[in-house]
Protein backbone atom coordinates (compact mmCIF):
# COMPACT_ATOMS: atom_id res chain seq x y z
CA UNK A 1 0.00 0.00 0.00
CA UNK A 2 1.31 3.72 -1.15
CA UNK A 3 1.98 5.67 1.87
CA UNK A 4 -0.39 8.18 0.82
CA UNK A 5 -3.02 6.24 -0.35
CA UNK A 6 -4.65 7.09 2.93
CA UNK A 7 -4.66 11.06 1.78
CA UNK A 8 -8.27 10.98 0.40
CA UNK A 9 -9.77 7.94 2.02
CA UNK A 10 -13.60 7.56 1.67
CA UNK A 11 -13.78 10.83 -0.35
CA UNK A 12 -15.37 10.77 -3.68
CA UNK A 13 -14.50 12.42 -6.59
CA UNK A 14 -16.30 13.07 -10.02
CA UNK A 15 -13.42 14.14 -12.84
CA UNK A 16 -14.85 15.53 -15.93
CA UNK A 17 -12.43 16.25 -18.70
CA UNK A 18 -9.73 13.40 -19.59
CA UNK A 19 -7.49 15.45 -21.32
CA UNK A 20 -3.81 17.16 -19.79
CA UNK A 21 -5.25 18.26 -16.18
CA UNK A 22 -7.90 15.72 -16.16
CA UNK A 23 -6.61 12.15 -16.43
CA UNK A 24 -3.61 12.50 -14.25
CA UNK A 25 -5.64 14.37 -11.54
CA UNK A 26 -8.32 11.28 -11.50
CA UNK A 27 -5.31 8.61 -11.49
CA UNK A 28 -3.55 10.72 -8.51
CA UNK A 29 -6.62 10.84 -6.50
CA UNK A 30 -7.43 7.11 -6.85
CA UNK A 31 -3.93 6.51 -5.78
CA UNK A 32 -4.66 8.90 -2.92
CA UNK A 33 -7.69 6.37 -2.12
CA UNK A 34 -10.43 8.52 -3.69
CA UNK A 35 -13.08 6.54 -5.00
CA UNK A 36 -13.27 8.33 -8.15
CA UNK A 37 -15.69 8.18 -11.79
CA UNK A 38 -14.89 9.80 -14.30
CA UNK A 39 -16.10 11.17 -17.87
CA UNK A 40 -15.46 13.24 -21.48
CA UNK A 41 -18.14 13.61 -23.83
CA UNK A 42 -15.50 12.79 -26.29
CA UNK A 43 -15.09 8.41 -26.49
CA UNK A 44 -11.37 8.36 -27.48
CA UNK A 45 -10.43 10.06 -24.36
CA UNK A 46 -12.83 7.34 -22.25
CA UNK A 47 -11.28 4.66 -24.07
CA UNK A 48 -7.54 6.36 -22.50
CA UNK A 49 -9.03 5.98 -19.41
CA UNK A 50 -9.95 1.83 -19.09
CA UNK A 51 -8.22 1.78 -16.28
CA UNK A 52 -10.54 3.68 -14.14
CA UNK A 53 -14.33 3.60 -13.27
CA UNK A 54 -15.84 5.64 -16.07
CA UNK A 55 -19.55 6.97 -16.27
CA UNK A 56 -21.41 9.96 -15.95
CA UNK A 57 -21.11 10.66 -12.31
CA UNK A 58 -24.29 10.65 -10.08
CA UNK A 59 -24.22 13.82 -8.11
CA UNK A 60 -25.66 12.38 -5.31
CA UNK A 61 -22.77 9.98 -5.23
CA UNK A 62 -19.87 12.55 -5.23
CA UNK A 63 -18.38 15.32 -2.90
CA UNK A 64 -16.78 17.51 -5.57
CA UNK A 65 -16.86 17.56 -8.93
CA UNK A 66 -13.07 18.04 -10.62
CA UNK A 67 -13.93 20.04 -13.97
CA UNK A 68 -10.74 20.48 -16.48
CA UNK A 69 -10.12 24.36 -16.77
CA UNK A 70 -10.86 24.47 -20.49
CA UNK A 71 -14.53 23.32 -19.42
CA UNK A 72 -16.97 26.32 -19.07
CA UNK A 73 -19.10 25.99 -15.40
CA UNK A 74 -20.21 29.16 -15.99
CA UNK A 75 -19.89 31.48 -19.39
CA UNK A 76 -20.16 31.25 -22.40
CA UNK A 77 -22.44 28.37 -21.14
CA UNK A 78 -21.80 25.93 -18.79
CA UNK A 79 -21.43 22.46 -19.28
CA UNK A 80 -24.00 19.94 -18.33
CA UNK A 81 -21.83 18.39 -15.40
CA UNK A 82 -21.22 21.54 -14.28
CA UNK A 83 -24.57 22.56 -14.15
CA UNK A 84 -25.92 19.55 -12.39
CA UNK A 85 -23.09 20.20 -9.90
CA UNK A 86 -24.61 23.69 -9.10
CA UNK A 87 -27.86 22.87 -8.89
CA UNK A 88 -26.62 19.77 -6.35
CA UNK A 89 -25.15 22.23 -4.45
CA UNK A 90 -21.95 19.99 -5.11
CA UNK A 91 -18.42 22.17 -5.04
CA UNK A 92 -16.91 22.98 -8.41
CA UNK A 93 -13.21 22.60 -7.69
CA UNK A 94 -9.40 22.89 -9.83
CA UNK A 95 -6.84 19.95 -9.29
CA UNK A 96 -4.71 22.43 -8.16
CA UNK A 97 -6.77 23.07 -5.03
CA UNK A 98 -6.64 19.37 -4.25
CA UNK A 99 -2.95 19.28 -4.44
CA UNK A 100 -2.61 21.51 -1.48
CA UNK A 101 -5.25 19.49 0.50
CA UNK A 102 -3.12 16.38 0.04
CA UNK A 103 0.37 18.36 0.92
CA UNK A 104 -1.28 19.41 4.30
CA UNK A 105 -2.97 16.04 5.20
CA UNK A 106 0.50 14.82 4.33
CA UNK A 107 2.03 16.65 6.69
CA UNK A 108 4.07 18.62 4.53
CA UNK A 109 4.56 22.67 5.21
CA UNK A 110 6.08 23.16 1.57
CA UNK A 111 5.29 26.34 0.56
CA UNK A 112 3.42 27.58 -2.86
CA UNK A 113 3.77 29.95 -5.17
CA UNK A 114 1.34 31.42 -7.83
CA UNK A 115 2.05 32.60 -10.74
CA UNK A 116 -1.17 34.18 -12.86
CA UNK A 117 -1.59 37.32 -15.71
CA UNK A 118 -2.13 37.64 -19.14
CA UNK A 119 1.43 37.37 -20.44
CA UNK A 120 4.75 36.09 -18.67
CA UNK A 121 3.00 33.57 -16.56
CA UNK A 122 4.65 30.62 -17.95
CA UNK A 123 8.08 32.21 -17.98
CA UNK A 124 8.07 33.97 -14.68
CA UNK A 125 6.80 30.04 -13.22
CA UNK A 126 10.04 28.35 -14.91
CA UNK A 127 12.13 30.97 -13.92
CA UNK A 128 11.17 31.07 -10.79
CA UNK A 129 11.37 26.83 -10.73
CA UNK A 130 14.87 27.00 -12.03
CA UNK A 131 16.02 29.59 -9.81
CA UNK A 132 14.64 27.34 -6.82
CA UNK A 133 16.41 24.45 -8.25
CA UNK A 134 19.55 25.68 -9.13
CA UNK A 135 19.61 26.72 -5.29
CA UNK A 136 19.14 23.73 -4.25
CA UNK A 137 15.60 23.77 -2.93
CA UNK A 138 12.97 20.95 -3.45
CA UNK A 139 10.75 22.59 -6.05
CA UNK A 140 7.60 20.69 -8.28
CA UNK A 141 6.49 23.30 -10.94
CA UNK A 142 3.00 22.67 -13.09
CA UNK A 143 -0.42 23.47 -12.94
CA UNK A 144 -1.42 25.75 -16.12
CA UNK A 145 2.07 25.13 -17.33
CA UNK A 146 3.94 21.50 -18.01
CA UNK A 147 2.55 18.74 -15.23
CA UNK A 148 -1.09 18.88 -14.03
CA UNK A 149 -0.88 20.52 -10.24
CA UNK A 150 -1.98 16.94 -8.71
CA UNK A 151 0.61 15.03 -10.41
CA UNK A 152 3.11 16.66 -8.86
CA UNK A 153 3.83 14.47 -6.23
CA UNK A 154 4.32 15.28 -2.13
CA UNK A 155 7.27 17.86 -1.49
CA UNK A 156 9.16 17.60 2.33
CA UNK A 157 8.69 20.88 4.69
CA UNK A 158 11.24 22.72 2.73
CA UNK A 159 10.05 21.99 -0.85
CA UNK A 160 8.06 24.84 -2.59
CA UNK A 161 5.44 24.65 -5.76
CA UNK A 162 5.69 27.12 -8.30
CA UNK A 163 2.11 26.93 -10.15
CA UNK A 164 1.06 28.57 -12.97
CA UNK A 165 -2.18 29.81 -12.57
CA UNK A 166 -5.11 30.63 -15.07
CA UNK A 167 -8.31 32.65 -14.76
CA UNK A 168 -10.06 29.21 -15.41
CA UNK A 169 -8.33 27.58 -12.19
CA UNK A 170 -8.45 30.21 -10.26
CA UNK A 171 -12.13 31.10 -10.61
CA UNK A 172 -12.23 27.04 -8.83
CA UNK A 173 -10.40 27.68 -5.58
CA UNK A 174 -11.63 26.71 -2.51
CA UNK A 175 -9.08 26.02 -0.05
CA UNK A 176 -5.33 26.87 -1.46
CA UNK A 177 -3.40 29.83 -0.10
CA UNK A 178 -0.54 31.28 -1.43
CA UNK A 179 2.64 31.79 0.33
CA UNK A 180 3.60 34.05 -2.54
CA UNK A 181 1.41 35.19 -5.12
CA UNK A 182 2.61 36.89 -8.25
CA UNK A 183 -0.28 38.88 -10.91
CA UNK A 184 1.74 40.31 -13.45
CA UNK A 185 -0.34 41.88 -15.87
CA UNK A 186 -4.17 42.87 -17.22
CA UNK A 187 -5.08 43.11 -20.90
CA UNK A 188 -7.87 41.19 -22.66
CA UNK A 189 -8.40 37.68 -23.05
CA UNK A 190 -10.37 34.77 -22.09
CA UNK A 191 -13.73 37.49 -21.81
CA UNK A 192 -15.87 35.02 -23.19
CA UNK A 193 -15.40 32.95 -20.18
CA UNK A 194 -15.75 35.76 -18.22
CA UNK A 195 -18.08 38.22 -19.51
CA UNK A 196 -16.11 41.19 -19.43
CA UNK A 197 -12.63 42.55 -18.16
CA UNK A 198 -14.22 43.27 -14.78
CA UNK A 199 -14.93 39.74 -14.36
CA UNK A 200 -11.93 38.34 -16.10
CA UNK A 201 -10.05 40.80 -13.19
CA UNK A 202 -12.22 39.32 -10.62
CA UNK A 203 -10.88 35.86 -11.77
CA UNK A 204 -7.18 36.59 -11.20
CA UNK A 205 -7.91 38.44 -8.18
CA UNK A 206 -8.70 35.13 -6.81
CA UNK A 207 -4.64 34.14 -6.58
CA UNK A 208 -4.74 36.19 -3.22
CA UNK A 209 -7.53 34.56 -1.91
CA UNK A 210 -6.74 33.32 1.97
CA UNK A 211 -3.29 35.61 1.94
CA UNK A 212 -2.46 36.66 5.39
CA UNK A 213 -0.01 39.16 6.59
CA UNK A 214 2.61 36.81 6.36
CA UNK A 215 2.28 36.43 2.84
CA UNK A 216 3.46 38.31 -0.17
CA UNK A 217 2.05 39.49 -3.19
CA UNK A 218 4.06 40.61 -6.43
CA UNK A 219 1.54 42.82 -8.45
CA UNK A 220 2.99 44.43 -12.04
CA UNK A 221 2.28 47.99 -11.99
CA UNK A 222 2.55 48.73 -16.04
CA UNK A 223 -1.09 48.80 -16.36
CA UNK A 224 -3.95 50.89 -14.77
CA UNK A 225 -6.21 47.33 -13.98
CA UNK A 226 -2.85 45.67 -12.34
CA UNK A 227 -2.68 48.95 -10.37
CA UNK A 228 -6.03 48.85 -8.91
CA UNK A 229 -6.03 45.63 -8.24
CA UNK A 230 -2.50 46.66 -6.16
CA UNK A 231 -4.83 49.79 -4.66
CA UNK A 232 -6.72 46.40 -3.37
CA UNK A 233 -5.07 43.02 -3.10
CA UNK A 234 -5.90 42.38 0.51
CA UNK A 235 -3.73 41.65 3.43
CA UNK A 236 -0.42 40.09 2.21
CA UNK A 237 2.64 42.09 2.05
CA UNK A 238 2.41 44.21 -1.52
CA UNK A 239 5.86 44.36 -3.55
CA UNK A 240 4.70 46.63 -6.86
CA UNK A 241 7.00 45.23 -9.89
CA UNK A 242 7.44 46.86 -13.26
CA UNK A 243 9.62 46.08 -16.24
CA UNK A 244 11.11 49.34 -15.63
CA UNK A 245 12.57 48.07 -12.47
CA UNK A 246 16.43 47.59 -13.00
CA UNK A 247 17.19 43.86 -13.49
CA UNK A 248 19.19 41.87 -10.72
CA UNK A 249 20.78 40.15 -13.72
CA UNK A 250 19.84 39.13 -17.94
CA UNK A 251 19.55 36.61 -20.35
CA UNK A 252 20.02 35.81 -23.81
CA UNK A 253 16.92 33.61 -23.43
CA UNK A 254 14.38 36.78 -21.78
CA UNK A 255 14.52 39.15 -24.31
CA UNK A 256 12.86 42.55 -24.38
CA UNK A 257 11.12 44.97 -21.96
CA UNK A 258 8.37 42.61 -20.86
CA UNK A 259 10.67 39.94 -19.64
CA UNK A 260 12.32 42.47 -17.77
CA UNK A 261 8.96 42.52 -15.70
CA UNK A 262 9.38 38.64 -15.43
CA UNK A 263 12.82 39.04 -14.33
CA UNK A 264 11.62 41.61 -11.55
CA UNK A 265 8.45 39.51 -11.24
CA UNK A 266 10.85 36.08 -10.00
CA UNK A 267 13.36 38.18 -8.22
CA UNK A 268 11.09 39.61 -5.96
CA UNK A 269 9.26 35.91 -5.39
CA UNK A 270 12.49 34.85 -4.76
CA UNK A 271 13.44 37.17 -2.74
CA UNK A 272 10.09 36.32 -0.70
CA UNK A 273 11.38 32.93 -0.36
CA UNK A 274 14.55 33.58 1.67
CA UNK A 275 16.81 33.21 -1.66
CA UNK A 276 20.20 35.80 -1.54
CA UNK A 277 20.22 38.37 -4.46
CA UNK A 278 23.62 36.70 -5.84
CA UNK A 279 21.76 32.96 -5.89
CA UNK A 280 18.58 34.83 -7.94
CA UNK A 281 21.16 36.56 -10.28
CA UNK A 282 23.06 33.12 -10.93
CA UNK A 283 19.97 31.25 -11.08
CA UNK A 284 18.52 34.23 -14.26
CA UNK A 285 21.96 34.20 -15.69
CA UNK A 286 21.39 30.17 -16.54
CA UNK A 287 18.14 30.17 -17.33
CA UNK A 288 17.38 27.97 -20.59
CA UNK A 289 14.07 29.64 -22.12
CA UNK A 290 10.56 27.70 -22.56
CA UNK A 291 9.84 26.48 -26.21
CA UNK A 292 7.39 28.80 -28.22
CA UNK A 293 8.29 31.82 -26.13
CA UNK A 294 10.71 34.04 -28.11
CA UNK A 295 12.43 30.83 -28.99
CA UNK A 296 15.22 30.98 -31.81
CA UNK A 297 14.65 27.85 -33.95
CA UNK A 298 16.95 28.60 -37.01
CA UNK A 299 19.23 30.93 -38.50
CA UNK A 300 19.72 31.70 -42.22
CA UNK A 301 22.57 34.21 -43.43
CA UNK A 302 22.00 35.96 -40.07
CA UNK A 303 18.09 36.13 -40.59
CA UNK A 304 16.72 34.59 -37.00
CA UNK A 305 13.41 32.45 -37.42
CA UNK A 306 11.33 32.85 -33.90
CA UNK A 307 8.77 30.94 -32.38
CA UNK A 308 6.71 32.63 -30.58
CA UNK A 309 3.63 30.66 -30.81
CA UNK A 310 2.75 31.11 -27.27
CA UNK A 311 1.53 34.64 -28.15
CA UNK A 312 -2.06 34.02 -28.76
CA UNK A 313 -3.11 37.59 -28.20
CA UNK A 314 -2.37 40.95 -29.58
CA UNK A 315 -0.57 41.94 -26.27
CA UNK A 316 1.51 39.09 -26.30
CA UNK A 317 2.85 39.48 -29.63
CA UNK A 318 3.50 43.51 -29.16
CA UNK A 319 6.08 42.38 -26.58
CA UNK A 320 7.66 40.34 -29.66
CA UNK A 321 7.27 42.69 -32.12
CA UNK A 322 9.12 45.25 -29.70
CA UNK A 323 12.11 42.75 -29.91
CA UNK A 324 13.18 43.60 -33.58
CA UNK A 325 13.67 46.41 -35.75
CA UNK A 326 12.88 44.66 -39.15
CA UNK A 327 11.18 41.75 -39.76
CA UNK A 328 8.53 39.51 -41.62
CA UNK A 329 5.55 38.61 -39.13
CA UNK A 330 3.40 35.68 -39.30
CA UNK A 331 0.66 36.11 -37.58
CA UNK A 332 -2.82 34.80 -38.00
CA UNK A 333 -5.55 32.03 -36.64
CA UNK A 334 -8.53 32.56 -34.53
CA UNK A 335 -8.48 35.96 -33.38
CA UNK A 336 -9.23 37.46 -29.96
CA UNK A 337 -11.78 40.60 -29.50
CA UNK A 338 -10.25 43.77 -31.06
CA UNK A 339 -7.98 42.02 -33.31
CA UNK A 340 -4.77 43.40 -34.07
CA UNK A 341 -5.52 46.94 -34.31
CA UNK A 342 -3.54 47.98 -31.02
CA UNK A 343 -0.25 46.44 -32.55
CA UNK A 344 -0.56 49.53 -35.08
CA UNK A 345 2.59 51.00 -33.60
CA UNK A 346 4.62 48.60 -34.47
CA UNK A 347 3.79 48.33 -37.61
CA UNK A 348 6.60 50.36 -39.21
CA UNK A 349 9.27 47.76 -38.26
CA UNK A 350 7.19 45.11 -40.03
CA UNK A 351 8.59 44.91 -43.53
CA UNK A 352 5.97 42.05 -44.71
CA UNK A 353 3.43 40.30 -43.19
CA UNK A 354 2.03 36.61 -43.79
CA UNK A 355 -1.54 35.95 -42.83
CA UNK A 356 -2.53 32.14 -42.03
CA UNK A 357 -5.35 31.28 -40.15
CA UNK A 358 -9.61 31.69 -40.22
CA UNK A 359 -9.17 34.81 -39.79
CA UNK A 360 -6.56 36.35 -41.58
CA UNK A 361 -9.44 38.68 -43.83
CA UNK A 362 -9.27 40.46 -40.57
CA UNK A 363 -5.91 41.30 -39.84
CA UNK A 364 -5.73 41.96 -43.85
CA UNK A 365 -8.55 44.58 -43.26
CA UNK A 366 -6.41 46.22 -40.79
CA UNK A 367 -3.32 45.82 -42.21
CA UNK A 368 -4.58 47.28 -45.72
CA UNK A 369 -5.93 50.48 -43.48
CA UNK A 370 -2.74 50.76 -42.70
CA UNK A 371 -0.56 50.64 -46.00
CA UNK A 372 0.84 47.34 -44.39
CA UNK A 373 2.25 45.02 -47.53
CA UNK A 374 0.81 41.13 -46.62
CA UNK A 375 0.30 37.99 -48.29
CA UNK A 376 -2.79 35.98 -47.56
CA UNK A 377 -0.19 32.18 -47.02
CA UNK A 378 -2.73 30.74 -45.50
CA UNK A 379 -1.03 27.91 -44.03
CA UNK A 380 1.86 27.87 -42.11
CA UNK A 381 3.72 25.65 -44.64
CA UNK A 382 3.41 28.60 -47.07
CA UNK A 383 4.09 31.17 -44.60
CA UNK A 384 7.73 29.53 -44.07
CA UNK A 385 8.18 28.84 -47.77
CA UNK A 386 7.23 32.44 -48.81
CA UNK A 387 9.25 33.98 -45.94
CA UNK A 388 12.39 31.88 -47.54
CA UNK A 389 12.01 33.50 -50.76
CA UNK A 390 11.40 36.80 -49.38
CA UNK A 391 14.09 37.01 -47.38
CA UNK A 392 17.05 37.68 -49.96
CA UNK A 393 14.46 40.37 -51.72
CA UNK A 394 14.42 42.93 -49.15
CA UNK A 395 16.90 45.91 -48.14
CA UNK A 396 17.92 46.03 -45.73
CA UNK A 397 17.76 42.44 -44.59
CA UNK A 398 15.20 41.33 -41.86
CA UNK A 399 16.66 40.86 -38.42
CA UNK A 400 14.33 37.81 -38.05
CA UNK A 401 11.09 35.87 -39.41
CA UNK A 402 8.58 35.72 -36.36
CA UNK A 403 5.92 34.01 -35.90
CA UNK A 404 4.06 35.64 -33.09
CA UNK A 405 0.29 34.65 -34.00
CA UNK A 406 -1.54 37.20 -31.68
CA UNK A 407 -4.70 34.65 -32.07
CA UNK A 408 -5.87 31.01 -30.67
CA UNK A 409 -5.00 27.91 -32.75
CA UNK A 410 -7.43 25.74 -32.87
CA UNK A 411 -8.55 26.23 -36.02
CA UNK A 412 -5.68 24.76 -38.40
CA UNK A 413 -4.04 22.80 -34.95
CA UNK A 414 -4.81 21.08 -31.57
CA UNK A 415 -3.21 24.44 -29.64
CA UNK A 416 -0.34 26.50 -29.80
CA UNK A 417 2.53 24.11 -28.92
CA UNK A 418 1.41 22.01 -32.21
CA UNK A 419 1.82 25.05 -34.31
CA UNK A 420 4.84 25.92 -32.85
CA UNK A 421 6.81 22.41 -33.20
CA UNK A 422 5.06 22.82 -36.68
CA UNK A 423 7.45 25.83 -37.64
CA UNK A 424 10.08 24.94 -35.48
CA UNK A 425 10.56 21.81 -38.11
CA UNK A 426 9.73 24.11 -41.53
CA UNK A 427 12.33 26.55 -40.10
CA UNK A 428 15.13 24.15 -39.39
CA UNK A 429 14.13 22.34 -42.68
CA UNK A 430 14.86 25.87 -44.38
CA UNK A 431 18.12 26.23 -42.68
CA UNK A 432 19.15 22.61 -43.87
CA UNK A 433 17.69 23.47 -47.61
CA UNK A 434 14.75 21.14 -46.76
CA UNK A 435 12.60 23.82 -48.48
Amino acid sequence: MSALSHLFAGERFAVAGLGRAGLPAARALVAMGADVTVWDDQEAARAAASDLVVAEPDMAAIDALILSPGIPHLLPKPHRLAEAARAAGIPILSDADLLYRAVRKAGSAARFVGITGTNGKSTTTALVAHILGRAGVPVAAGGNLGDAALSLGILPNGGVYVLEMSSYMLERLAALRFDAAAMLNLSADHIDRHGDMAGYAMAKRHIFDRQTAQDVAVIGCDDALSREMAADHGPARLISISEADPPIATAATLPGSHNAQNIAAATALCRALGLADDVIAAGIRTYPGLPHRQELVAETDGVLWVNDSKATNADSTARALACYDRMIWIAGGMAKEGGIETLAEFFPRIQHTLLIGRDAPIFAKTLTRHGMAFTMAETLENAVTLAARLIPTLSPAPQAVLLSPATASWDQFTGYDQRGDRFRDLAQAVAGGGI
